[in-house]
């Protein structure tokens, strides 16, 4: 990063197109959800709304994986150490290769008792269980696809990322349609035609990515040098895990709090779930806008942190906070000037409308809490610190955020759960600021390698 431009400039440049390939991302699911609920119907809503925590659950160890492989390359990248960087990366591809085929192999297998076990009401199991199937079968594409783009970022580099999903997202919101009407000779698979459309759109997009880095000589080219390092390198391997273990285990943790949410929510009936999920992809919007500043926080602070320059990394985290209140804030504020208006893109049906605007009256504003406490955590994971912020929050989580929706659940209702989130995100700020302001920042800044 280059000292003579003003620090959120450079932020800046690198968080526009973070925020718009996570803005394409939750973009593929939320049209996905449309085509389903428009030209299949609410019933297609819910049932892909059931599998949403177990996705989130899967995906968040290869997200974990993501940041302890992003954090490092961005440290070697700072402190100079380029030849480092195809060895982390060789690493931990092998690492998300082994773990998505085991998990395509047993949830392919399962995923209809897996979606028993969630409480998935009976009217949409059947189409729940189809959808998880596919997706579960097609995880590896997934993976690797999130693996590359997350690991690009970490040398700086936020548009070939973007430019990737933006092929991916094109591609899937092609064919989910005809995909669900077997237009132009394609098989109408129904419901199940959104994974379908991800699973193609990521096989064809790795094509073109890897030619594009190839071409570009670009630091994570899959050239022979890269091929000789897929493997797992012990030394390496470890401090990916040291930091993208805690990293995993906390979203994890989340995504179990997630289907504890789900259960109770899904005995109030699939009006319910099908709002849950509605209200899940207009919040999705604001905590992506909160998770890429966090996660421009903590590339970036690795860089500072390889080329050990301490002040940097506090200007850092001072942009990430004034940038969360400002977009993450402004988002917000936007949602609720026409919280029906946005909803009624995804629903339907009035019932299940006016129950999704109340819930999402309750808990959008704590996407704001939420984002000022990840600006610490990533600031601090962007250092190899990882555990602590990690128990923080699984604290914040386990004794806090579960107690607080089921004793809500009982005694007010539906709008319990959702009361839930604002308590535990206000609670998890507090704990991320006071432990970064009163003891890591008083520690010396080391980099890992």
């Amino acid at each position: 990063m280059s000292a003579a431009k003003p620090l959120w400039t450079t932020f800046l440049r690198f968080l526009a197109p973070l925020m718009l390939s996570n803005a394409l991302q939750s973009l593929f699911g939320t049209v996905s959800n449309v085509y389903l609920g428009q030209m299949v119907g609410v019933g297609a809503l819910a049932a892909v709304s059931a599998f949403f925590p177990v996705m989130f659950f899967l995906f968040a160890f290869v997200m974990g994986l993501s940041t302890g492989a992003t954090v490092l390359i961005g440290q070697a990248f700072g402190a100079g150490e380029h030849g480092r960087i195809k060895i982390i990366v060789g690493t931990t591809l092998a690492v998300g290769l082994l773990l998505s085929i085991a998990i395509a192999l047993v949830g392919g297998i399962f995923s209809r008792p897996l979606m028993v076990m969630l409480a998935t009401p009976a009217d949409i199991l059947d189409e729940a269980s189809a959808y998880a199937r596919i997706m579960l079968l097609t995880m590896p594409l997934g993976f690797i696809f999130l693996l590359m783009t997350a690991m690009i970022r970490g040398v700086g580099d936020g548009l070939t990322p973007l430019l990737a999903l933006a092929l991916s997202t094109a591609i899937g919101l092609i064919l989910t349609p005809m995909l669900i009407r077997g237009t132009f000779g394609l098989p109408a698979v129904g419901i199940t035609s959104a994974a379908w459309a991800a699973a193609i759109s990521n096989t064809l997009t790795l094509i073109v990515l890897a030619a594009y880095l190839l071409r570009r000589k670009h630091a994570l080219a899959p050239d022979a040098t890269l091929l000789r390092h897929l493997r797992l390198n012990g030394a390496v391997l470890g401090k990916v895990l040291g930091i993208g273990l805690p990293s995993a285990i906390g979203m994890v943790v989340m995504a179990i709090a997630e289907l504890v949410l789900l259960g109770l929510v899904n005995g109030f009936g699939s009006n319910a779930t099908a709002a849950y999920g509605a209200v899940n992809q207009v919040m999705g919007y604001t905590q992506f806008t909160a998770m890429s500043i966090s996660i421009a926080v903590s590339i970036l602070g690795a860089q500072a942190v390889g080329g050990g320059d301490r002040a940097q990394l506090d200007g850092i985290v001072r942009m990430g906070l004034a940038f969360n209140i400002v977009l993450t804030g402004g988002l917000v504020a936007l949602i609720y000037l026409a919280p029906r208006a946005v909803l009624g893109i995804l629903i339907t049906d009035g019932a299940v409308l006016d129950l999704a605007k109340g819930l999402l009256n309750i808990a959008l504003w704590s996407s704001v809490p939420f984002g000022l406490a990840t600006v610490f955590s990533g600031a601090m994971r962007g250092a190899g610190v990882a555990l602590t912020p990690m128990l923080l929050s699984i604290f914040a989580i386990a004794a806090i955020e579960l107690p607080a929706a089921i004793i809500l659940s009982h005694t007010v209702g539906l709008t319990g759960v959702w009361a839930a989130y604002p308590i535990v995100f206000c609670a998890m700020l507090i704990l991320q600021m006071d432990y970064y302001h009163l003891v890591w920042r008083k520690r010396a800044m080391q980099r890992l390698i």
